[in-house]
């Protein structure tokens, strides 16, 4: 219904002051001594369950892409049930984040990315985080709530790169939303398009390990999906 959708009238002037002081915000880059930390974040509610067995399957990619700028750091987030919300420990070994994410499955519930963004808030705050990686494919929440945390995390420097699966129309411009107020990037993939994402999770992770410089260097040799995402954190469309 029309009702449902949401008013992109709405609090024009907030949006606005949240992107002018994003703008001018620091970026989380890691320097040159340390690794890349990346919050690696996905929806594992029951029609998720496909989603999740192909990113368990590449997720190794992220490592393998990272390897000659100093490594990176991971840690795996995921909700599922009735307001279960959990976070591994950090992790610089494929094989261990494969382990642990095979290990979990998917149960019918709610989305909870107002938590994702909420965790990703506090361990910016607590010590650094280079970089958000989101991946679902709806939003159940009440969408100026989740902006509202979505801003806070643009303000410290940690863009959110979202990847939305499917046609659901209402969860793309609502991780539209949250890749605009976090100077992110929102892409799209489905079942058909593994390769795809593989590819840009590789790119992102690069870009927790080796900043914009090393995401451009690399956009410029894939092309192609990597090369939109680029333009993406960088304004370009």
């Amino acid at each position: 219904m029309a009702d449902d959708l949401p008013d992109k009238r709405s609090k024009p002037n907030e949006v606005d002051v949240f992107l002018s002081k994003v703008a001018v915000a620091p970026r989380n880059t890691p320097s040159s001594n340390a690794k890349g930390k990346l919050l690696f974040a996905m929806d594992a509610t029951a029609s998720r369950q496909p989603s999740w067995d192909r990113a368990a399957h590449i997720q190794g990619e992220m490592f393998h892409e990272t390897a000659n700028l100093g490594g990176l750091d991971i840690q795996l987030a995921f909700y599922r049930g009735f307001g279960e919300f959990r976070v591994s420990k950090w992790t610089d070994n494929a094989s261990s984040l494969h382990r642990l994410m095979t290990s979990v499955f998917c149960l019918a519930g709610e989305t909870q990315i107002k938590k994702v963004l909420q965790h990703a808030v506090n361990e910016a705050k607590a010590d650094r985080l280079n970089a958000l990686v989101f991946v679902g494919d709806c939003l159940e929440e009440d969408i100026d709530a989740v902006g509202k945390v979505a801003g806070e995390l643009g303000l410290l420097g940690v863009p959110a790169f979202m990847f939305h699966e499917g046609s659901d129309s209402m969860g793309r411009y609502a991780f539209e939303q949250i890749a605009k107020l976090t100077r992110g990037a929102c892409l799209s993939f489905d079942g058909q398009s593994a390769e795809t994402l593989k590819k840009l999770l590789g790119a992102v992770a690069v870009y927790a390990s080796g900043g914009r410089k090393a995401l451009a260097d690399k956009a410029q040799r894939d092309g192609g999906e990597v090369l939109k995402l680029s333009h993406q954190i960088d304004g370009k469309n």
